[in-house]
């Protein structure tokens, strides 16, 4: 795992001092050594963190006759069997390097059939010493980031925008429509980053730059179509697709280990792995204790298990080199824990498996259509789904218009159209809400409505409302916040996450199982949950899922935390965003238990504080760095 930089500027004479400290800036993401090349108006840059081919893999890697250059952030899983083809192909390799077999397989095949060969995460960018040409790639789903900035001559790219505020030619500016899409969501919704002109290559996608121009083009998306399997026969596929990809997200010149939780995710990823380490965390205000169930579980597997406490002060102390790390704001809880299970993981291992994208591939979300426990109301709606699509859009309509009742908004969404109601994962402020509290200068945004239609309008075909909102998260909640913090977190302590079931194999498998298999009356995530009784207890296949519960309403009904909140909304430049005097009302009424408006304080508070770190202090990393403490 690497970070990687460049940019093409001719108004810039020495670039050499430009580009490291570009590099310098991202340092955390590859510690060990770094690399450069300055070619013209050219210059790239890259930092490692060794993970294959710990001796010769340093970065730019060229061709043979030194015509091409890349620099890779990532991991190609199965690079060995490409690499195979290249060897018959006459291709001289000086590495053992999945960087290498990029680059002589873009020689050979060319961007496009290049990426419908590899397995992995992945953000490249090849440079032609020659032509002056620039053809870069972002991963199927945006495991690995890529931004870039074109702007009055100037073309920046890398894996994180902070490394943009050292270009002397970037001009950094604070993008005002992000802001009240942001309170919504938890997490930047636009494609046009918090940095006015900052762009993210999204995913699934590659670009190319030549003689000025930048085309950015798709090359693979999530298609969801019926494999006509039979329920055993998808368990059995599952469970073999997953062990396939374990495997393949093991392969590593350094220790390996995973993150455990008490959910089935990380569980089943944990089970067929059984690496040395594995590791939790808990808070020590929590009610949930997540760190305790998976020590059961890790002893239950005869699996070591490493567990940290956090407490709320060192959460709180973190909260700005977190900020600092995402580079644009999010408010997802979990940022806070992730950060210092990795900061506890990277103790011992430098690689480490997680269980992120199962729940978006594999229908795991209370949101889709699992709101209640009623086993009578789960199975009336079962039917209801098999109804024509009208009819089920005409008893949505009905069922909103209702009188609450226990089941009712489990109905509702189980017959309702998936625009009409879901906008993903995390809805914080409402839209109205968001309008009131902000001022003037950022109510203009792009509506939810809007910003949403972009993933809607291409499944506008499909029948199935799951799979919709599926794609949906997919290509919101899952790129721009679950992924992105992944990769952020672990990178913040140079650590390397892998995500098994984001693998293109697996989730091909997953586009094809029918909903009746993955969300029914039973469960949510049915088929993989029956999948994973082959590897875990099943009672730990079944268990209900927590996510992260991280303890921010009891932080902020401690006197502490409320009067630390307090005073920094009272500060001036908080009047710049928002109506002070609502913003504090909303705190007072749930410091008093008069709201449950924690969420939105949140949301509100980790823009305040990323808007301080990179505008008030400059991008200036925060000097506070909080231990996790281990206990037995």
């Amino acid at each position: 795992m690497c970070g990687i930089v460049g940019f093409v500027d001719k108004k810039i004479a020495d670039k050499k001092p430009v580009i490291e400290s570009m590099m310098e800036a991202i340092k955390h993401r590859g510690p060990n050594s770094s690399g450069e090349l300055i070619d013209g108006s050219v210059a790239l840059g890259f930092r490692r963190l060794s993970i294959i081919d710990i001796k010769s893999g340093m970065q730019p890697i060229y061709n043979e006759d030194r015509s091409k250059a890349i620099i890779f952030n990532g991991e190609i899983y199965n690079y060995q069997d490409v690499r195979k083809e290249l060897l018959k192909a006459g291709h001289i390799f000086t590495t053992d390097t999945d960087t290498e077999v990029l680059l002589h397989g873009f020689e050979e095949w060319g961007i496009t059939d290049l990426l419908k060969k590899i397995r992995g995460m992945f953000a490249f960018v090849i440079y032609d010493l020659e032509t002056g040409d620039i053809t870069g790639a972002r991963d199927f789903f945006g495991i690995k980031p890529l931004y870039y900035y074109n702007k009055n001559g100037t073309f920046i790219f890398g894996s994180e925008i902070k490394s943009f505020l050292k270009q002397p030619n970037f001009q950094k500016e604070l993008n005002k429509e992000a802001l009240k899409p942001y309170l919504t969501f938890q997490y930047s919704a636009l494609n046009e980053t918090f940095f006015k002109n900052v762009f993210r290559i999204p995913e699934g996608h590659y670009f190319t730059f030549k003689n000025g121009k930048l085309s950015i083009k798709k090359y693979w998306d999530m298609q969801f179509k019926d494999n006509h399997l039979s329920f055993e026969d998808t368990v059995k596929k599952i469970d073999e697709s997953l062990r396939d990809s374990v495997k393949a997200h093991a392969i590593s010149d350094v220790p390996v280990g995973s993150l455990l939780s008490s959910g089935v995710d990380s569980s089943y990823v944990t089970a067929i792995l059984k690496p040395e380490h594995t590791y939790s965390i808990d808070f020590d205000t929590s009610t949930y204790e997540e760190g305790s169930a998976a020590k059961v579980l890790a002893d239950t597997l005869g699996l070591e298990n490493t567990r940290g406490i956090v407490t709320a002060d060192e959460a709180m102390k973190a909260l700005p080199l977190i900020q600092y790390y995402m580079d644009e704001p999010d408010s997802n809880p979990s940022c806070v824990p992730l950060y210092f299970l990795t900061k506890l993981a990277s103790k011992d291992v430098t690689v480490i498996l997680s269980g992120e994208g199962a729940d978006e591939l594999f229908a795991g979300y209370a949101n889709y259509g699992y709101h209640s426990h009623s086993k009578t109301v789960r199975v009336f709606a079962e039917q209801l789904k098999k109804l024509p699509k009208g009819v089920r859009y005409k008893l949505a309509h009905g069922f909103k218009k209702l009188p609450n009742f226990p089941g009712r908004l489990h109905l509702y969404e189980s017959t309702a159209k998936a625009e009409e109601f879901f906008i993903g994962q995390a809805k914080i402020f409402s839209e109205q809400d968001a309008a009131d509290i902000v001022k003037p200068d950022f109510e203009k945004s792009r509506s939810v409505k809007d910003i949403v239609m972009r993933s809607y309008s291409k499944v506008s075909n499909y029948n199935d409302e799951v799979k919709k909102m599926q794609y949906l998260d997919i290509h919101q909640f899952m790129a721009n916040d679950i992924l992105l913090k992944a990769d952020r977190m672990s990178m913040a302590n140079s650590m390397e996450l892998r995500v098994p079931f984001l693998d293109k194999e697996v989730a091909e498998l997953a586009a094809g199982i029918p909903t009746k298999y993955l969300l029914n009356s039973k469960d949510s995530k049915y088929a993989l949950r029956v999948a994973a009784e082959r590897a875990l207890p099943e009672a730990w296949a079944k268990r209900e899922k927590l996510g992260f519960p991280v303890p921010i309403r009891d932080w902020m009904h401690t006197e502490k935390v409320y009067n630390e909140l307090h005073d920094f909304f009272s500060e001036d430049f908080v009047g710049k965003f928002f109506d002070q005097k609502k913003l504090l009302e909303m705190l007072d009424g749930f410091y008093h238990d008069l709201n449950d408006d924690r969420r939105k304080i949140w949301t509100v508070y980790t823009f305040l504080i990323w808007y301080k770190v990179f505008f008030i202090e400059d991008g200036k990393k925060p000097e506070v760095d909080p231990q996790v403490q281990e206990c037995e």
